[in-house]
């Protein structure tokens, strides 16, 4: 059906310029909660979204991919795109048409779907039996959120880029509760990875409730943690939202541009920065990497036929290049990446991050805390508070540890760090080796009037910051 659509649009003639892109979306959830399982729920998604050129920009959607709806959803784009002509207050670039042909299938050595759904709510089952470890646990469960997306993505000139990819993300959680204390651990650093069943045995996904729940016993045993300056070693799986937060949307260059200061904010970072302002320490290196096939934002090309490639967007800690796709390229006369980008058929693309990722240093874990004379070890994030400009922030984390004498220490509960986005990064002064790189991704990430929520990919070692404002929560 995707071929037929694509074949009719390119040999109607219905858009002069512009494109189509067709997507079909289905997505599952299973839990087992606290012994019992959950309704299942099931949601599928299929429709169209016509991109016209005609002095200005239009756009149509629709779920009637019959002729007659894919002809109306044409028309309608293209009166639009006449409709804009002129009116368009930023301007924008006409794109050269898309030569390729690429067919990319995103890695899954065990199809999901080959996995019953008796042994998915069996894997569940044994997963739940094994978070009630302590009658002091008084909520738990289980979860597998899977998606299965197919996108086509065609020129009128004939290009074409069709891709087929599966996300899963396993999801456990305990709460712990006593004399008025509640404290809540939660095995979803791994966030959703593009794969199957694989995966699961990937992110050590069957031993781990034992851990999850013996931490939240132990978190609701433990102090407060400590307030001062001191070191702070990131576990990975925090590091993913440190990274998202104060730098992925800060280089989002429609957000720079101020296109997304009545909804989401603006940012710290302007376009005289590029090429000049020091982001970080000599060992920040991060890149937008759509290449690596298990992170979920990866793709041959973006959802307007750039091409997609690794690009450096701060090197040696020297900010390089935002993250703008073709449109905010032409505007702000600066080098951008494949990132135009839509959460669903019924959106247009717009700049978002895709796999932000910083690269990895070298050693382990352990001779990363042995550096520290006095710090904190924190993993797991719990709370985000970041301004509108993504500059000062506030994080808090589920479980952290006393680092003394460049050995961990105690477990200390609700602890937070605080810290001015570019001053933090400067404090960067150890990155892990490959030994510590987790390969994360989160599907939440919200931008945009009407709001898209996407999936956004982070790979990353875990760090070790100086001289940071930690401090303890209730």
């Amino acid at each position: 059906m995707f071929s037929e659509i694509a074949r009719w649009f390119v040999e109607s003639g219905a858009v002069p310029q512009g494109s189509l892109r067709v997507e079909r979306r289905r997505e599952e959830r299973v839990t087992v909660e606290r012994g019992v399982v959950q309704p299942r729920r099931i949601s599928e998604s299929f429709g169209a979204m016509v991109t016209a050129i005609e002095g200005g920009l239009g756009y149509a959607a629709t779920s009637d991919l019959s002729v007659t709806g894919l002809k109306q959803a044409c028309d309608r784009a293209v009166a639009m795109a006449r409709a804009a002509a002129g009116r368009m207050i930023p301007g924008f670039p006409v794109p050269a048409p898309f030569e390729g042909d690429i067919d990319y299938r995103g890695p899954e050595l065990r199809p999901w779907a080959g996995v019953p759904l008796s042994d998915r709510i069996a894997m569940l089952r044994d997963a739940d039996r094994g978070l009630k470890s302590d009658d002091r646990i008084v909520d738990w469960g289980a979860s597998f959120w899977s998606i299965d997306k197919e996108q086509l993505y065609v020129d009128v000139k004939g290009g074409r880029v069709a891709q087929r990819v599966h996300y899963l993300m396993p999801t456990l959680w305990a709460a712990a509760s006593a004399q008025g204390e509640t404290q809540r651990r939660t095995f979803s650093d791994a966030g959703m990875r593009v794969g199957g069943a694989e995966i699961l045995d990937q992110i050590g996904f069957f031993a781990a409730p034992a851990q999850v729940s013996a931490e939240a016993i132990q978190l609701l045993e433990a102090p407060n943690c400590p307030e001062g300056t001191m070191d702070l070693v990131l576990g990975p799986g925090q590091m993913v939202l440190q990274i998202h937060e104060s730098i992925g949307h800060p280089l989002e260059l429609d957000r720079i541009l101020g296109d997304e200061r009545n909804y989401a904010g603006t940012s710290f970072v302007t376009p005289d920065m590029f090429g000049t302002f020091r982001y970080g320490s000599d060992l920040l290196n991060i890149t937008f990497d759509p290449t690596l096939g298990e992170e979920i934002a990866s793709y041959p090309a973006d959802d307007v036929g750039t091409a997609a490639s690794r690009e450096y967007l701060i090197r040696g800690g020297l900010l390089e290049r935002p993250l703008g796709g073709a449109t905010s390229q032409a505007r702000a006369n600066l080098p951008g990446v494949a990132n135009e980008r839509a959460c669903s058929w019924n959106r247009p693309p717009i700049d978002r991050m895709a796999n932000i990722n910083l690269e990895p240093g070298e050693g382990t874990l352990d001779a990363l805390i042995g550096r520290v004379e006095r710090g904190v070890y924190m993993e797991t994030n719990r709370s985000w508070s970041i301004d509108d400009s993504r500059n000062k922030f506030q994080f808090g984390c589920e479980y952290g540890r006393i680092i003394k004498d460049g050995k961990l220490g105690p477990v200390v509960r609700n602890p937070n760090y605080r810290g001015v986005s570019s001053a933090f990064w400067r404090a960067l002064k150890g990155v892990g080796g490959r030994e510590t790189f987790l390969v994360s991704g989160t599907p939440y990430c919200g931008k945009g009037e009407p709001n898209q929520a996407v999936k956004v990919g982070h790979a990353t070692p875990a760090c070790l910051f100086g001289d940071v404002s930690v401090f303890g929560g209730a």
